[in-house]
């Protein structure tokens, strides 16, 4: 079912292939043939062997494979298949047969699949098939072109994120978990899937084709800078970026890449609060308690000096907004947060500082570009405060409507919903004047991940730090890995509608 943009938020964590598992592609004939014909009327045998949740899995490739034995597979066509192939870049394909990556220019020869005349060959599952082969074993016998269908077959049931934190060197360190030492490895095998249709997979030649010629600004803290880096990994795969931030004079709270062939600019523009402030924490960036003055209506100019000649600017953030502050309007107090013996958070400098930054885009008289908010990325602290041992230790995603309810971030459902009901009010302005706003709301898929954040795997685990666990940013590879899919999907809607 071809996914509309309002549905892909409504939706849930499934366990299954991340690589290629949802979008279904091109194969190597022999391969799907000998499954098909070979190894799917085996189950008939396993499945007497099984128990009765398994043979529900099993019957129907059971009816699957009566519909191929009525017709000959063998006697087909080979049909237009646009969403192929399963894979684009597998760590066993076999050097000399590796041609795109020696420069093979046309791609028609991945958009065909064989259709048999009188019945459909059924999708490669990886998952059914290694179902199928436990505890067996097979054997390829012959020439090279055995050779050339085994390792078709091992990347066909390759799991595994887009990249790793050994192929991807722009990896922040303290996201880096399985550098320093993260054991298990599961919640690397969830992707998001939206429960009226399919959340295409990225496709990096597709993204690098869409804003060739363009720029692209993160603006937020480092969470916009989690998702910028995996979105760096994830066009690794085929281009990697300049790194011209000091080139550029800029400091270090910036980044700023570029991607020559592509001629595409990309950017971090540091502004945790997107409103002016008073900027103690750059001495001590790392102490939440210190006080920060927000001037709620003026936009901060790290990112209003920069953004006019931007083609894509994504807002995202929150997480500087639980620290004690002092909201200011006008040049006159107008209330503060944490502040006067009074521990509870108060939304309104939050509200605001949204509203002021949608405001100044819309009325930046140069801006024709596309904005998204990322809604507010959940944290999943436990057993304990952030700087008293609480921790996010979990190592699944949260799947029963038990654990769903135990599970309350602080404050999310207010900061949320403020969100939403800022960029709605501006997206009515910005159809108005022409501009393209659009929601990236990832908070429902982002708070059943508390496997996801680094916990105590974001430094050296020889470093005697005990205390602090990060349950605010994701690992990498890993869940937000995820937003950039949806961003892709996004962009892609954007342009057709425009068009």
């Amino acid at each position: 079912m071809k996914c509309e943009a309002k549905k892909i938020f409504n939706c849930m964590h499934t366990s299954i292939n991340i690589r290629k598992s949802v979008t279904l592609f091109l194969l190597l004939p022999s391969t799907l043939l000998i499954l098909t014909v070979v190894f799917l009327p085996l189950i008939q045998i396993i499945s007497s062997n099984q128990s009765s949740s398994e043979v529900y899995a099993i019957n129907t490739l059971n009816n699957t494979t009566e519909e191929t034995r009525k017709c000959n597979i063998f006697s087909g066509h080979w049909s237009p298949y646009p969403e192929g192939p399963y894979y684009d870049r597998c760590p066993y394909i076999i050097e000399h047969l590796n041609c795109i990556k020696f420069g093979r220019p046309d791609r028609e020869f991945l958009k065909l699949r064989w259709k048999p005349y009188d019945c459909e060959l059924p999708l490669f599952s990886a998952k059914e098939f290694l179902r199928l082969v436990q505890g067996k074993s097979m054997a390829f016998v012959g020439d090279s072109m055995a050779r050339n269908q085994i390792a078709s077959l091992l990347c066909l049931i390759n799991n595994g994120p887009y990249y790793s934190n050994e192929t991807c060197p722009f990896i922040t360190d303290k996201q880096n978990c399985l550098l320093h030492g993260r054991p298990n490895k599961e919640f690397l095998q969830w992707r998001w899937k939206p429960d009226e249709c399919q959340l295409p997979l990225f496709d990096a030649t597709q993204f690098l084709k869409i804003v060739k010629g363009k720029s692209m600004a993160f603006v937020g803290d480092s969470i916009g800078r989690n998702q910028m880096e995996s979105l760096i990994c994830l066009l690794s795969t085929v281009a990697r970026p300049e790194d011209n931030t000091v080139k550029r004079g800029l400091d270090r709270t910036y980044r700023w890449w570029f991607y020559p062939d592509h001629n595409f600019t990309l950017a971090l523009l540091w502004s945790p609060f997107l409103v002016k402030s008073s900027q103690g924490y750059y001495n001590d960036s790392s102490n939440f308690l210190l006080p920060e003055n927000l001037y709620l209506d003026e936009p901060d100019q790290a990112w209003v000096s920069k953004i006019e000649d931007f083609d894509v600017v994504i807002f995202s953030g929150g997480q500087w907004f639980f620290r004690p502050l002092t909201f200011i309007q006008h040049g006159q107090v107008v209330g503060c947060q944490k502040c006067q013996n009074n521990t509870d958070l108060d939304f309104y400098g939050y509200r605001i500082a949204h509203r002021t930054a949608f405001s100044t885009i819309l009325n930046l008289k140069g801006f024709k570009g596309m904005v998204f908010l990322v809604t507010h990325s959940p944290n999943h602290i436990e057993n304990g405060r952030w700087n008293t041992g609480g921790r996010c230790n979990r190592t699944k995603p949260l799947i029963t409507v038990e654990e769903k309810a135990a599970m309350h971030p602080y404050g999310l459902e207010e900061l949320h919903q403020i969100q939403r009901e800022e960029f709605r009010e501006a997206e009515i302005e910005a159809k108005k004047k022409g501009l393209h706003f659009d929601l990236m709301d990832i908070t429902e898929a982002m708070v059943v991940r508390p496997d996801g954040h680094p916990n105590s795997y974001w430094h050296a685990i020889d470093k005697n730090i005990t205390e602090i666990n990060d349950c605010v940013h994701w690992c990498m590879p890993g869940a937000v890995d995820t937003w950039n899919e949806i961003l892709l999907f996004k962009m892609k809607t954007l342009i057709s509608s425009i068009k």
